[in-house]
Protein backbone atom coordinates (compact mmCIF):
# COMPACT_ATOMS: atom_id res chain seq x y z
CA UNK A 1 0.00 0.00 0.00
CA UNK A 2 1.26 3.58 -0.96
CA UNK A 3 1.37 5.81 2.06
CA UNK A 4 1.82 9.84 1.95
CA UNK A 5 4.33 11.94 3.58
CA UNK A 6 6.32 14.76 3.71
CA UNK A 7 9.64 16.40 4.17
CA UNK A 8 10.27 19.07 6.44
CA UNK A 9 12.71 19.90 4.05
CA UNK A 10 10.41 21.33 1.80
CA UNK A 11 10.02 24.33 4.52
CA UNK A 12 13.63 25.22 4.27
CA UNK A 13 13.81 27.94 1.45
CA UNK A 14 10.92 29.75 3.70
CA UNK A 15 12.64 29.95 6.67
CA UNK A 16 10.84 27.65 8.47
CA UNK A 17 11.68 25.87 11.47
CA UNK A 18 11.11 22.05 12.45
CA UNK A 19 8.34 22.12 14.82
CA UNK A 20 6.58 24.70 12.31
CA UNK A 21 6.88 22.77 9.90
CA UNK A 22 5.74 19.60 11.48
CA UNK A 23 2.35 21.86 12.49
CA UNK A 24 1.90 22.41 8.80
CA UNK A 25 2.62 18.60 7.51
CA UNK A 26 -0.20 17.60 10.50
CA UNK A 27 -2.52 19.99 9.16
CA UNK A 28 -2.42 18.60 6.05
CA UNK A 29 -3.92 15.29 7.21
CA UNK A 30 -0.78 12.66 6.36
CA UNK A 31 0.74 10.59 8.88
CA UNK A 32 4.20 10.40 7.94
CA UNK A 33 7.48 13.09 8.33
CA UNK A 34 10.53 12.77 6.77
CA UNK A 35 13.62 15.61 8.09
CA UNK A 36 17.34 15.70 7.24
CA UNK A 37 19.45 15.83 10.48
CA UNK A 38 22.61 17.92 11.33
CA UNK A 39 25.57 16.52 12.64
CA UNK A 40 26.17 19.58 15.66
CA UNK A 41 24.68 22.24 15.78
CA UNK A 42 23.90 25.10 13.37
CA UNK A 43 22.78 28.59 14.71
CA UNK A 44 20.65 29.01 11.70
CA UNK A 45 18.37 26.09 12.92
CA UNK A 46 18.35 26.60 16.81
CA UNK A 47 16.95 30.20 15.81
CA UNK A 48 14.11 28.35 14.45
CA UNK A 49 15.12 29.25 10.63
CA UNK A 50 15.85 25.37 9.31
CA UNK A 51 13.99 22.74 9.33
CA UNK A 52 16.88 19.72 10.34
CA UNK A 53 17.47 18.27 13.80
CA UNK A 54 20.54 18.35 15.20
CA UNK A 55 21.99 14.92 15.98
CA UNK A 56 22.72 16.40 19.56
CA UNK A 57 18.81 16.74 20.51
CA UNK A 58 16.79 14.62 22.45
CA UNK A 59 15.41 11.68 20.29
CA UNK A 60 12.29 11.03 23.00
CA UNK A 61 11.58 14.26 23.44
CA UNK A 62 11.45 14.60 19.37
CA UNK A 63 9.09 11.22 19.91
CA UNK A 64 7.30 12.77 22.21
CA UNK A 65 6.13 16.34 20.32
CA UNK A 66 5.69 13.71 17.10
CA UNK A 67 3.52 11.84 18.30
CA UNK A 68 1.33 14.89 19.89
CA UNK A 69 0.90 15.34 16.18
CA UNK A 70 0.05 11.52 15.30
CA UNK A 71 3.02 12.11 12.73
CA UNK A 72 5.56 8.80 12.10
CA UNK A 73 8.59 9.50 10.99
CA UNK A 74 9.28 7.12 7.59
CA UNK A 75 13.04 7.96 7.31
CA UNK A 76 15.79 10.26 8.37
CA UNK A 77 17.16 12.57 5.89
CA UNK A 78 21.38 11.89 6.50
CA UNK A 79 22.35 12.36 3.01
CA UNK A 80 26.26 13.61 3.18
CA UNK A 81 27.99 12.20 0.07
CA UNK A 82 29.15 8.89 0.41
CA UNK A 83 30.86 8.37 -2.67
CA UNK A 84 34.17 9.58 -2.65
CA UNK A 85 36.79 10.20 -0.56
CA UNK A 86 35.12 12.60 1.95
CA UNK A 87 32.40 9.99 2.40
CA UNK A 88 35.33 8.37 4.61
CA UNK A 89 36.31 11.64 5.95
CA UNK A 90 33.17 12.72 6.76
CA UNK A 91 30.11 10.50 5.92
CA UNK A 92 30.65 7.45 7.53
CA UNK A 93 30.21 9.78 11.22
CA UNK A 94 27.45 11.45 9.46
CA UNK A 95 25.84 8.27 8.30
CA UNK A 96 26.52 6.16 11.91
CA UNK A 97 25.17 8.87 13.89
CA UNK A 98 22.24 8.64 11.94
CA UNK A 99 21.59 5.22 12.33
CA UNK A 100 21.92 5.23 16.07
CA UNK A 101 19.45 8.42 16.16
CA UNK A 102 17.01 6.42 14.06
CA UNK A 103 16.78 3.72 16.30
CA UNK A 104 16.47 5.70 19.17
CA UNK A 105 13.88 7.56 17.37
CA UNK A 106 11.90 4.54 16.38
CA UNK A 107 12.47 5.45 12.62
CA UNK A 108 12.75 2.48 10.09
CA UNK A 109 15.66 3.86 7.77
CA UNK A 110 18.13 6.28 6.80
CA UNK A 111 18.89 7.91 3.52
CA UNK A 112 21.97 8.68 2.11
CA UNK A 113 23.13 9.92 -1.30
CA UNK A 114 26.36 10.89 -3.55
CA UNK A 115 27.78 14.55 -4.60
CA UNK A 116 26.55 16.55 -7.28
CA UNK A 117 29.53 15.80 -8.74
CA UNK A 118 32.38 13.48 -9.99
CA UNK A 119 35.40 13.14 -7.64
CA UNK A 120 38.07 14.64 -9.31
CA UNK A 121 40.92 12.89 -10.21
CA UNK A 122 39.26 9.14 -9.32
CA UNK A 123 38.58 6.92 -12.00
CA UNK A 124 34.61 5.28 -11.51
CA UNK A 125 35.95 2.04 -10.65
CA UNK A 126 38.33 3.88 -7.78
CA UNK A 127 35.01 5.51 -6.63
CA UNK A 128 33.22 2.59 -6.76
CA UNK A 129 35.71 0.73 -4.11
CA UNK A 130 35.67 3.66 -1.85
CA UNK A 131 32.32 3.79 -2.18
CA UNK A 132 31.76 0.05 -1.17
CA UNK A 133 34.65 0.87 1.72
CA UNK A 134 32.48 3.22 3.18
CA UNK A 135 29.04 1.77 3.13
CA UNK A 136 31.19 -1.64 4.53
CA UNK A 137 31.52 0.54 7.70
CA UNK A 138 27.83 1.66 7.88
CA UNK A 139 26.29 -1.12 6.88
CA UNK A 140 27.59 -2.91 10.26
CA UNK A 141 25.86 0.15 11.92
CA UNK A 142 22.32 -0.53 10.21
CA UNK A 143 22.77 -4.68 10.78
CA UNK A 144 23.45 -4.26 14.38
CA UNK A 145 20.49 -1.47 14.61
CA UNK A 146 18.58 -3.05 12.55
CA UNK A 147 17.75 0.43 10.43
CA UNK A 148 17.74 0.08 6.56
CA UNK A 149 20.55 2.37 4.92
CA UNK A 150 19.40 3.45 1.47
CA UNK A 151 20.79 4.77 -1.66
CA UNK A 152 19.03 7.71 -3.18
CA UNK A 153 19.53 8.68 -6.96
CA UNK A 154 20.67 12.13 -6.83
CA UNK A 155 23.99 12.55 -8.57
CA UNK A 156 26.13 11.19 -11.34
CA UNK A 157 27.11 7.81 -9.85
CA UNK A 158 23.74 7.10 -8.44
CA UNK A 159 21.95 7.82 -11.70
CA UNK A 160 24.41 5.45 -13.35
CA UNK A 161 22.12 2.44 -12.94
CA UNK A 162 25.27 -0.08 -13.51
CA UNK A 163 26.99 1.34 -10.76
CA UNK A 164 23.83 1.70 -8.45
CA UNK A 165 22.89 -2.24 -9.27
CA UNK A 166 26.80 -3.26 -8.40
CA UNK A 167 26.59 -1.75 -5.30
CA UNK A 168 23.50 -3.92 -4.27
CA UNK A 169 24.61 -7.12 -5.70
CA UNK A 170 28.43 -6.44 -3.91
CA UNK A 171 26.52 -6.66 -0.81
CA UNK A 172 23.49 -8.31 -1.33
CA UNK A 173 22.00 -7.40 2.29
CA UNK A 174 18.57 -6.70 3.41
CA UNK A 175 19.89 -3.39 4.71
CA UNK A 176 21.08 -1.74 2.14
CA UNK A 177 18.16 -0.66 0.24
CA UNK A 178 17.19 2.46 -2.28
CA UNK A 179 15.09 5.58 -1.61
CA UNK A 180 13.59 5.92 -5.32
CA UNK A 181 13.31 9.80 -6.64
CA UNK A 182 10.71 10.67 -9.15
CA UNK A 183 12.53 14.35 -10.36
CA UNK A 184 16.12 13.31 -10.00
CA UNK A 185 16.35 10.36 -12.26
CA UNK A 186 13.84 12.74 -15.08
CA UNK A 187 16.23 15.45 -14.58
CA UNK A 188 19.23 13.33 -15.41
CA UNK A 189 17.39 12.49 -17.99
CA UNK A 190 16.25 8.79 -17.33
CA UNK A 191 12.71 7.66 -18.11
CA UNK A 192 11.72 7.80 -14.42
CA UNK A 193 9.69 4.24 -14.56
CA UNK A 194 12.22 2.38 -16.52
CA UNK A 195 14.64 3.54 -13.30
CA UNK A 196 12.35 2.35 -11.08
CA UNK A 197 11.55 -0.80 -12.73
CA UNK A 198 15.15 -1.62 -13.19
CA UNK A 199 15.72 -0.62 -9.09
CA UNK A 200 12.16 -2.63 -8.10
CA UNK A 201 13.79 -4.74 -5.70
CA UNK A 202 15.26 -2.92 -3.72
CA UNK A 203 12.82 -0.08 -3.17
CA UNK A 204 11.47 0.50 0.15
CA UNK A 205 10.80 4.37 0.34
CA UNK A 206 10.54 7.28 -2.22
CA UNK A 207 10.72 11.03 -2.98
CA UNK A 208 8.26 12.23 -5.53
CA UNK A 209 9.38 15.27 -7.37
CA UNK A 210 7.89 17.26 -10.06
CA UNK A 211 10.05 19.67 -12.16
CA UNK A 212 8.53 22.64 -13.67
CA UNK A 213 8.98 23.25 -17.77
CA UNK A 214 11.57 25.55 -17.66
CA UNK A 215 13.38 23.82 -15.11
CA UNK A 216 13.27 20.57 -17.20
CA UNK A 217 14.42 22.66 -20.61
CA UNK A 218 17.23 24.30 -18.96
CA UNK A 219 19.01 21.19 -16.72
CA UNK A 220 17.33 17.70 -18.25
CA UNK A 221 20.41 15.59 -19.06
CA UNK A 222 23.03 18.23 -17.30
CA UNK A 223 21.68 17.85 -14.00
CA UNK A 224 21.90 15.03 -11.79
CA UNK A 225 19.21 16.61 -8.84
CA UNK A 226 17.53 18.83 -7.64
CA UNK A 227 16.30 19.41 -4.20
CA UNK A 228 12.75 19.86 -4.45
CA UNK A 229 9.90 21.01 -7.00
CA UNK A 230 9.26 24.46 -7.52
CA UNK A 231 5.92 24.00 -9.16
CA UNK A 232 3.41 21.52 -6.88
CA UNK A 233 3.29 18.19 -7.87
CA UNK A 234 1.18 17.16 -10.99
CA UNK A 235 2.06 20.30 -11.66
CA UNK A 236 5.04 19.94 -13.71
CA UNK A 237 6.11 18.11 -16.84
CA UNK A 238 7.11 15.00 -14.70
CA UNK A 239 3.56 14.50 -13.98
CA UNK A 240 2.30 11.83 -16.19
CA UNK A 241 5.83 9.78 -15.20
CA UNK A 242 5.09 10.23 -11.44
CA UNK A 243 1.15 8.82 -12.08
CA UNK A 244 3.39 5.64 -14.44
CA UNK A 245 5.30 5.19 -11.33
CA UNK A 246 2.82 5.08 -8.43
CA UNK A 247 1.18 2.51 -11.11
CA UNK A 248 3.97 -0.20 -11.38
CA UNK A 249 4.48 0.05 -7.72
CA UNK A 250 0.35 -0.20 -6.67
CA UNK A 251 1.04 -3.32 -9.09
CA UNK A 252 3.59 -4.84 -8.14
CA UNK A 253 2.28 -4.75 -4.71
CA UNK A 254 4.85 -2.22 -2.72
CA UNK A 255 4.14 -1.42 0.90
CA UNK A 256 5.95 1.98 1.67
CA UNK A 257 6.06 5.84 2.22
CA UNK A 258 6.26 8.42 -0.95
CA UNK A 259 7.26 11.09 0.66
CA UNK A 260 6.42 14.30 -1.09
CA UNK A 261 9.09 17.08 -2.22
CA UNK A 262 7.66 20.50 -3.37
CA UNK A 263 8.12 24.13 -2.26
CA UNK A 264 6.89 24.37 1.21
CA UNK A 265 4.42 27.52 0.46
CA UNK A 266 1.08 27.02 1.60
CA UNK A 267 -0.29 26.96 -1.59
CA UNK A 268 2.43 24.66 -3.29
CA UNK A 269 1.71 22.03 -0.63
CA UNK A 270 -1.96 22.06 -0.52
CA UNK A 271 -2.07 21.08 -4.24
CA UNK A 272 0.66 18.68 -4.11
CA UNK A 273 -1.39 16.78 -1.26
CA UNK A 274 -4.39 17.21 -3.03
CA UNK A 275 -2.94 15.75 -6.59
CA UNK A 276 -1.32 12.85 -4.72
CA UNK A 277 -3.97 11.76 -2.75
CA UNK A 278 -6.38 11.51 -5.60
CA UNK A 279 -3.89 9.90 -7.85
CA UNK A 280 -3.68 7.49 -5.02
CA UNK A 281 -7.68 7.03 -4.64
CA UNK A 282 -7.27 6.78 -8.30
CA UNK A 283 -5.00 3.46 -8.28
CA UNK A 284 -7.24 1.96 -5.63
CA UNK A 285 -10.46 2.33 -7.58
CA UNK A 286 -8.46 0.16 -10.65
CA UNK A 287 -7.35 -2.51 -8.22
CA UNK A 288 -9.62 -5.61 -9.69
CA UNK A 289 -12.17 -6.50 -6.53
Amino acid sequence: MIHLGLHTDNWRPLSTGFEAACQKIAATGLKHVEFAVLDGQNFIAALGYDPGVSLESNPRALRRFLDKLGLQVSQIDGSYPMMGPNGSAYGIHYVTQSIRFAAELGCPMVDTVDGAFETPGLTRQEVFRVTCDNYRQCLAWAEDYRVILNVEPHGPYTNDLEFMQKLFKTFDSEWLRCNFDTGNTFIAGHDPLDYLKALRPYVVHCHIKDVSAELAAAARGEETGIGSSIVPVGGGVNAENIRRCLAYLDETKWDGVVSIECHGSDENIAASVKWMKAAVAGLRKRRPR
